[in-house]
């Protein structure tokens, strides 16, 4: 579990780096190394978007953790 954990922080790491490429200076950093919307292209972000659904779950894992907690004294 904590190998698919990491895979996929890697990947949103990746994909908000490139978000920020585009926003920043208007340049696809996964188009430019694999193409414009290559097989490839679009392979690395399905991936990239699974990744963020995935890290869904953790994330309100830890917020319903955190609900059930009670406040220390």
């Amino acid at each position: 579990m904590r190998a698919i954990n990491s895979v996929t922080l890697l990947l949103l790491i990746v994909g908000g780096l490139n978000w920020g490429l585009v926003g920043l200076f208007d340049f696809d950093l996964v188009a430019a190394l694999f193409g414009e919307m290559s097989a490839l292209s679009r392979i690395v972000y399905t991936l990239v978007g699974a990744s963020a659904l995935y890290q869904l779950i953790p994330l309100f894992r830890g917020a319903e953790n955190a609900s059930v907690r009670s406040p220390s004294a």
